[in-house]
């Protein structure tokens, strides 16, 4: 790895925690050369502007987490385990504080004040998770292996909706246990009843 490509990765790295933490205004290029040690041209360098490096944020964070559930599909080919270990994986990175919050779903409760090319990135995101969600969802109706009350679509919205007000909740109340407290009778209502 290359010194501008590792400094541009800590740039990213360090505005991702920032967001997660603040928000999009909560944070700004003094913070980032602060903690990554740099001057902030050096930052304008490798970003020309806040938006151009939430941007560029957003769309890697959108790129890991195809490539996530892309590996996720291949290793684990039940659609309800799949849907379980995309909640354990947010349940331990809340508990942990890896991960404490989805940085679309945050961006996403921002959106009337982003900028649109950040915005367009955000919404991507929500569009190709529900379209994976709701993938799942039809495999699983179709296996047997999931028990839907409504479409796969209607589902797949709120099992999303449901999996982003838990990070809420915990965040919230300051507890990562209230994440799974909200999210496990969710996967015990789509697993079919024998």
């Amino acid at each position: 790895m290359t010194k501008i490509s590792s400094t541009s990765d800590d740039i990213l790295a360090c505005a991702r925690t920032l967001i997660v933490a603040g928000g999009y205004n909560g944070f700004s290029y003094a913070d980032v050369a602060e903690i990554v040690g740099i001057r902030k041209p050096s930052i304008h360098h490798h970003f020309a502007s806040k938006v151009d490096l939430v941007r560029t944020l957003v769309s890697r964070y959108r790129e890991e987490a195809q490539a996530g559930l892309a590996a996720m599909e291949r290793n684990v080919p039940d659609p309800g385990e799949q849907l379980r270990s995309y909640v354990a994986y947010w349940e331990a990175c809340i508990k942990d504080a890896t991960a404490p919050f989805c940085v679309c779903a945050l961006l996403a409760s921002e959106l009337p004040i982003l900028p649109e090319e950040v915005a367009l990135e955000v919404r991507a995101h929500f569009r190709s998770l529900a379209s994976w969600l709701t993938s799942v969802m039809e495999r699983g109706k179709r296996q047997g292996r999931l028990q839907l009350s409504g479409t796969a679509r209607i589902e797949a919205e709120g099992f999303m909706a449901t999996v982003h007000g838990a990070m809420l909740s915990a965040r919230a109340y300051g507890d990562p246990k209230m994440f799974g407290i909200i999210a496990r009778p969710l996967l015990d209502r789509l697993s079919p009843r024998h």
